[in-house]
């Protein structure tokens, strides 16, 4: 990795990497912040090196890079080329038709809430994002009903849930707008669905990967920015 000075730089290393965290903790696995120039500051609102203006920036401007809170409950990057391998691993299960051989597919949110995989506010979230297909979070709350401390608290924890499992993206940001159609506020994330964030193509690609070769292809690639990554953070990294 060379020494980033502004977005393009970050882009290009991103690229090299294929994922990492977004913030400046490593978390034991690897971190573009570490590679920061003196000109990089947070929190500045300068595209150009703050950032965190290169969350949003990165969705308008490439459609093969996603950010979200993937790993360890923090936000991070992965790469089109990349995100196959993880979508192998967390979204595809086995299963067996009737008079059918071993088969994956992608997992039913449904069926994991089913399971007590995932929480009840995480199910209604993702139903609104199927009749919807796009929704800032003002507004998923407001229509999922999440009022209150209480509820607002497992709501976000159902976001990094639905997140983590690539079951939901976030594909952009936007204000509040008043009833006289003026935006007003802070900005908030808007989520889809993955499958519409990548697209068909990508997502058949995903399904075509081993669990085994997912793994050993993600692991080698982490060892390779960080030789001294332990085990189990990398298993924690790669699996959510």
């Amino acid at each position: 990795m060379k020494t980033i000075h502004d977005f393009d730089d970050f882009v290009e290393d991103l690229r090299e990497a294929g994922f990492c965290m977004g913030g400046e903790r490593d978390c034991g696995v690897f971190a573009l912040a570490d590679h920061f120039g003196p000109e990089i500051r947070w929190h500045t609102d300068d595209a150009q090196t703050d950032p965190w203006e290169w969350r949003i920036r990165v969705l308008k401007e490439y459609r093969d890079i996603a950010y979200g809170k993937f790993f360890f409950g923090n936000g991070g990057y992965i790469t089109g080329e990349w995100f196959p391998y993880f979508w192998a691993l967390r979204r595809m299960e086995a299963g067996r038709g009737e008079g059918r051989p071993l088969f994956r597919e992608p997992k039913s949110l449904e069926e994991e809430y089913d399971r007590g995989n995932v929480s009840r506010e995480a199910l209604a979230v993702y139903r609104l994002l199927q009749e919807y297909r796009e929704l800032p979070a003002h507004l998923l709350r407001q229509y999922g009903g999440f009022a209150g401390k209480e509820a607002g608290a497992a709501f976000e924890r159902a976001l990094v849930q639905l997140q983590a499992g690539f079951y939901i993206s976030i594909c952009g940001q936007a204000r509040k707008v008043s009833q006289k159609g003026e935006e007003y506020g802070w900005f908030s994330s808007v989520y889809c669905l993955t499958e519409d964030f990548w697209g068909e193509e990508v997502i058949e690609r995903a399904e075509k990967i081993s669990p085994e070769e997912a793994y050993r292809r993600l692991e080698e690639q982490i060892l390779r920015l960080n030789p001294e990554a332990k085990a189990g953070r990398i298993r924690k990294f790669i699996m959510g």
